[in-house]
């Protein structure tokens, strides 16, 4: 017996099959890539055309190859309050969809281990995207013409004027551990600088130091070494004995060398921890699991892509040191909550003067 024909004869379910192609092809014939043809905002929480400007962009021309359907990539910048403005933008504000990143300096994480005012995130439910690196080194450095040639000449002065980002930022943070460490009197904070800015006004005479890292000193400014335009007095380890490939920054007084108590070394390592957690990008709370899966494969395929590490180091001078995503937010756990340090760090973080030693 034969077997019935269905409704429509072979001519006509090819027929069918081609108009809901047409009509449903994602439905039923496998969707396209969610970020096809969609543009991705990284919100930076700082200025643009500094070294945190410059490691984001590294990663761009990556991310938009791995991240499948291959979208724009755009960045947006809100700097403020130490990237706590775009934390709390990330966190509260924008659409949990995976079109929104956030990229905030460390003093994102310290801001909020700190209990500082104005945090309206927690740090413990953004998703964590990684960062480029955790290995990091800050120098305190002034300028020739100040004539702090020596740290002796640099205590006897009073009133040297230190420049850095907003309260709260990573510089600002690194400026007054410097200054409080190395023992200077009475020092002026000037915190009202974009990243881009600090160096010129350095050369300018408005003020006369700043913390910086030495990737940005070899990037932009070789010339404080090579022709002696600038002092440069010490450097803080991330993590501590991890030296400076460059010979000159290798030989610096590391920052611990000052500490006089354990309180002072339990702060030091406070901030070292801050600074482990890199420059973190991140997702807000609610964002899809299979959004957030895409994208920590694709910044993790980036970071350990080794055309990734030429461009990185081509526009930053350093090498990166990634963390990955799996292990950012074991980072953020792992951040040490001694109450005794951390009393001691918002003081020195905070706008207020700085106390004796």
């Amino acid at each position: 017996m034969k077997s019935k024909k269905g409704a429509f004869g072979l001519s006509g379910r090819l027929i069918l099959a081609a108009f809901l192609t047409y009509l449903l092809p994602g439905d039923l014939f496998g969707q396209s890539p969610f970020f096809q043809g969609k543009t991705i905002t990284v919100i930076q929480g700082r200025d643009p055309g500094g070294t945190g400007d410059l490691r984001v962009r590294a990663l761009f021309p990556f991310l938009q190859k791995y991240i499948p359907g291959n979208p724009t990539i755009v960045s947006e910048y809100m700097p403020g309050g130490g990237s706590r403005k775009a934390a709390n933008h990330i966190f509260r504000t924008s659409r949990p969809d995976g079109l929104t990143i956030g990229n905030f300096s460390s003093a994102m994480v310290s801001l909020a281990i700190l209990g500082e005012s104005g945090i309206l995130y927690d740090i413990d439910k953004f998703h964590y995207l990684g960062s480029p690196y955790s290995t990091y080194h800050s120098v305190f450095v002034t300028r020739k013409d100040a004539g702090f040639d020596t740290i002796d000449k640099l205590r006897a002065a009073t009133g040297v004027k230190v420049g850095g980002q907003s309260v709260g930022f990573s510089t600002y943070n690194e400026g007054r551990l410097f200054v409080y460490m190395l023992g200077l009197k009475d020092p002026l904070f000037i915190a009202a600088f974009g990243g881009a800015e600090l160096d010129p006004a350095i050369m300018r005479g408005e003020i006369d130091g700043r913390a910086t890292g030495p990737d940005t000193i070899l990037q932009r400014n070789r010339d404080w070494i090579d022709k002696g335009l600038a002092n440069i007095h010490a450097i803080m380890e991330t993590p501590r004995g991890e030296k400076h490939p460059h010979p000159f920054f290798a030989k610096l007084p590391e920052i611990e060398t000052f500490a006089r108590n354990d309180r002072e070394r339990k702060m030091l390592a406070l901030q070292r921890a801050f600074r482990v957690t890199g420059t973190p990008f991140v997702l807000p709370p609610g964002t899809p699991k299979d959004r957030v899966d895409i994208l920590k494969e694709a910044f993790r395929k980036t970071y350990l892509d080794p055309e990734f590490a030429k461009e990185y180091r081509r526009l930053t001078s350093d090498d990166p040191s990634p963390l990955l995503p799996e292990n950012h937010e074991k980072a953020i756990r792992e951040v040490p909550r001694d109450p005794e340090a951390i009393e001691l760090f918002k003081i020195i973080a905070g706008p207020k003067k700085l106390p004796p030693r």
